[in-house]
C-alpha cells in the first residue's frame, strides 16, 4: 500500500506564508502526477496545483502567482509553497498521488489532510 503524510499546515495571518510537504511511502513502483487539493467547510474539494514527474505544473486560477508546487522525485515528496495567503485560502489541504503500486497496479492515493487557517 501507499501512505501519504502531509505536514506544514497551521495558522497564519493574511499576507503570510506557509510551506506544505507531503511524503509518499510504501510499495511504490512509480508516481506520475502529484497534487494538492483543498476543501473549505461547505464547499467541494478543489484542485489547487498539480505536478507531473517531468515537472509540468498546473494551478487553480485563484492561486496563480502566489503558490508554487514542486517535488523531489527521489524522495517521492511534493511541496506547496504558499505566499500572500488570503482569508479565502483557509481550508483542509490534501495531498494526492497517482501511483503504480507493486501488486496492485494503478492507484489514486490521498493523504489525511492538513489544516491551513488564515486569520488576523
Amino acid at each position: 500500500q501507499v501512505q501519504l503524510v502531509e505536514s506544514g499546515g497551521g495558522l497564519v495571518q493574511p499576507g503570510g506564508s506557509l510551506r506544505l510537504s507531503c511524503a509518499a511511502s510504501g510499495s511504490i513502483f512509480s508516481i506520475n502526477r502529484m497534487g494538492w487539493y483543498r476543501q473549505a467547510p461547505g464547499k467541494q474539494r478543489e484542485l489547487v496545483a498539480g505536478i507531473t514527474s517531468g515537472g509540468s505544473t498546473n494551478y487553480a486560477d485563484s492561486v496563480k502567482g502566489r503558490f508554487t508546487i514542486s517535488r523531489d522525485n527521489a524522495k517521492n515528496t511534493v511541496y506547496l509553497q504558499m505566499n500572500s495567503l488570503k482569508f479565502e485560502d483557509t481550508a483542509a489541504y490534501y495531498c494526492n498521488a497517482d501511483a503504480i503500486v507493486y501488486g496492485l497496479g494503478y492507484k489514486v492515493c490521498w493523504g489525511q489532510g492538513t489544516q491551513v487557517t488564515v486569520s488576523s
